[in-house]
């Protein structure tokens, strides 16, 4: 109840506003030592667990690149693992590549010992696996991005450093060039190379690698033929049953491997003499969609590489050289785990894609 007196009124009022006062100034000191206190805890907290650093930096920190290669051979970009007197060692232009960015790096961190560039070898479809699970920084293994379906979400891929690749074709059997050249003849200078290999190719037993641009491009493209897919190329090569009538691959390893390896297999033309390209392609390094810092970095050293006239001495040295494999992967191969030799021996099987499909 309040009281009559207008005094004592007056000195309750007071009262009340020093109170209130002294209230708002408690609340004032206890949220400025809450908010010291959240400065020292975040200070705690990132002196045991620091923020996350990005890509660049967790390479330098580690002072090792992990690389992804395919575990089967892609001459003359990956070559067979071989014993030198210096170990087991790979070699290729993508292992030189590989180099490159291993070394530039170094220089990028700025320490005094070199970054070290560890292969993680696997079959080819499992390389978009563990970059997708984040156990490789980049991987290459004469990859190409401008064919569809060759870009998996969560994936990035560089740019080109060998351009105006594409999916080729070789054969054994004289009737089978024979049968390809005829539906150009037929179409009287007027290419359309989809029609004719569609038709050129009925009825034919075409083999694939499983995943690689000529898979997906036969998958799309080719059916009128009995589709094999094979672990490998070596594996194309080698099977017997059923007896492959053409491969599809990349044109520049078909190049390569018929002029150096496989002599009694042939690129197919088309009727004027010129090599039969089924579609094009680009080779590119891959990295995590979500790694700018490390997409800048490999662009960038391709863009110098290239603009150096360096990248060019590598395609040549590499495609158009004569040279003993051997003694490159002595002098400049990187070296493999013991471990991991007989699973790059291993080429693996062909089965028709019905039966691929199903395992």
């Amino acid at each position: 109840m309040q009281s009559s007196n207008p005094i004592a009124r007056m000195i309750g009022w007071l009262d009340d506003k020093t109170r209130g006062h002294w209230r708002h100034r408690i609340v004032l000191a206890l949220a400025f030592l809450l908010l010291q206190g959240c400065g020292l805890l975040y200070d705690a907290v990132t002196m045991v667990h620091p923020m996350t650093q990005d890509e660049l930096s967790a390479i330098c920190a580690r002072g090792r690149l992990r690389v992804g290669i395919s575990v089967e051979p892609f001459r003359p970009f990956i070559f067979p693992a071989m014993y030198t007197d210096e170990g087991i060692r790979v070699t290729g232009l993508d292992i030189e590549l590989i180099r490159e960015v291993a070394d530039a790096l170094t220089v990028h961190c700025g320490k005094p010992t070199p970054i070290v560039p560890t292969l993680h070898v696997t079959r080819f479809p499992d390389l978009f696996i563990k970059m997708s699970e984040g156990q490789l920084d980049l991987f290459v293994s004469s990859v190409s991005g401008s064919v569809p379906g060759t870009r998996p979400a969560g994936l990035w891929f560089s740019a080109p450093y060998l351009r105006e690749d594409g999916v080729g074709a070789i054969a054994q059997e004289a009737d089978v060039a024979e049968r390809v050249s005829a539906q150009f003849r037929r179409q009287n200078g007027s290419w359309n190379t989809l029609t004719a290999v569609q038709e050129g190719f009925a009825g034919l037993t075409v083999a694939v690698q499983k995943g690689r641009a000529a898979h997906l491009y036969a998958k799309t493209n080719l059916n009128k033929v009995r589709l094999v897919v094979c672990d490998s190329l070596p594996a194309a090569i080698e099977t017997k049953d059923p007896h492959i009538d053409v491969i599809l691959s990349d044109y520049s390893i078909l190049k390569y491997v018929t002029k150096r390896v496989w002599n009694d297999w042939q690129p197919l033309l088309r009727a004027d003499g010129v090599p039969l390209i089924l579609t094009y392609g680009d080779l590119s390094f891959v990295t995590s969609e979500e790694h700018r810092h490390l997409q800048w970095f490999l662009n960038n050293l391709l863009f110098r590489l290239e603009e150096s006239g360096r990248l060019g001495q590598m395609r040549h040295r590499w495609i158009n050289e004569e040279y003993a494999p051997t003694r490159r992967a002595t002098t400049e191969g990187l070296p493999l785990e013991v471990t991991q030799v007989p699973d790059h021996y291993d080429q693996g099987q062909c089965r028709f894609a019905e039966e691929a499909r199903r395992k």
